[in-house]
């Protein structure tokens, strides 16, 4: 009976995740024929090509991700996702979103515009490096537009995919909780965005106590909204270059996807922050993308990355030793995974002596 259950759930796991990739990877396909073969110059064009040419490697990364998603599942370190198979109305709408603001980010892409930020009093309330439109989209960080919109965007990069890679980092934390109270232990989430990752914190952990850090309102607005259904949150507007918090506050703390769009002094500054919030014995869990010489073969991919979505610190990201950044902090690298295109990092801060 056990088996059975086992296989149905492994077959409406696979069905969904199949129809979220096919959805989603249509819409890729779409807007490039929409609007890429109009503005492609020849770097541009070679970079589709390479990516073509990885194609094997990178379906054969997705199909290992799935899978480790899915023993993941079966084996109850976390929950099948509550949201595998969202509301059809919640699709149109995401697909309605996404169609619309294309011809914006497009114009932007084809003009390499990406100061063209029109959200008042911006200036000065931010960093200048953050005061750009990150992946040529509408606004930046900073509107509830952009907030709206940015998780349908994600997904349609990374083929529906998205979702499975951040919950590899809720394998870390399972082993961090184990034979704990929740209710006693306490969790950052920094640069928490639209709160997708701590949808499934908090799904699998509901009376943990979580605190979302995120520099823009209006995705820290987003996050509220979409964890609108669970207690014990505590959402603060801040730069996670200085946060808020004293030191030694939190049982383990979480970076998913921040860092390749950070200066090289900043993530040096947010590294030694994030250490300095944890408690002795704590764990930082930490997500982003690969980097080169992670998986030889889609290393051209990594490159050219870049080329498609104004990202100006991923080239410089990808070429970084990671451990050099967290080493000053004193936090020991415990473990590294590869989880389709990002990359997985979990470090301890040392007990004090």
């Amino acid at each position: 009976m056990a088996d059975r259950a086992e296989r149905a759930g492994e077959l409406v796991y696979r069905l969904s995740q199949g129809a979220r990739s096919a959805w989603y990877f249509g819409h890729y396909l779409a807007a490039q024929r929409l609007y890429q073969s109009r503005h492609l110059k020849e770097d541009e064009r070679r970079s589709a090509r390479a990516a073509a040419a990885s194609r094997q490697a990178v379906g054969q990364a997705q199909q290992d991700l799935l899978a480790k998603d899915w023993q993941n599942i079966a084996r109850g370190i976390y929950r099948m996702p509550q949201d595998t198979m969202p509301p059809v109305k919640d699709w149109l709408e995401g697909s309605l979103r996404f169609f619309r603001d294309l011809p914006k980010s497009h114009k932007r892409r084809s003009t390499k515009d990406f100061r063209d930020i029109e959200v008042p009093h911006a200036e000065g309330l931010y960093p200048k490096y953050y005061l750009q439109n990150f992946h040529y989209q509408t606004d930046g960080w900073l509107s509830e537009d952009s907030a709206r919109l940015y998780d349908f965007q994600v997904e349609t990069v990374f083929a529906g995919t998205a979702d499975a890679m951040r919950r590899q980092a809720l394998v870390p934390i399972a082993e961090a909780l184990s034979g704990r109270d929740q209710r006693q232990a306490t969790l950052l989430d920094v640069a928490c965005g639209t709160g997708r990752f701590l949808c499934d914190v908090k799904s699998n952990y509901p009376r943990l106590e979580v605190s979302a850090l995120d520099l823009s309102q209006s995705y820290l607005d987003e996050a509220r909204r979409a964890l609108s259904g669970y207690r014990a949150i505590d959402f603060v507007h801040a730069n996670a270059e200085s946060i808020p918090f004293d030191d030694n506050t939190f049982d383990i703390v979480t970076c998913i996807y921040l860092f390749h769009e950070l200066p090289t002094q900043v993530r040096h500054r947010i590294a030694a922050e994030m250490a300095r919030v944890l408690k002795p014995g704590g764990m930082l869990v930490f997500m982003d993308s690969l980097q080169l010489g992670d998986m030889p073969e889609l290393d051209g991919l990594l490159e050219r990355f870049p080329t498609n979505f104004h990202e100006p610190y991923y080239s410089s990201y990808i070429r970084s030793n990671l451990m050099d950044v967290f080493e000053p902090s004193r936090l020991q690298h415990c473990a590294t995974e590869l989880a389709f295109l990002s990359k997985l990092l979990t470090f301890q801060k040392p007990h004090q002596d």
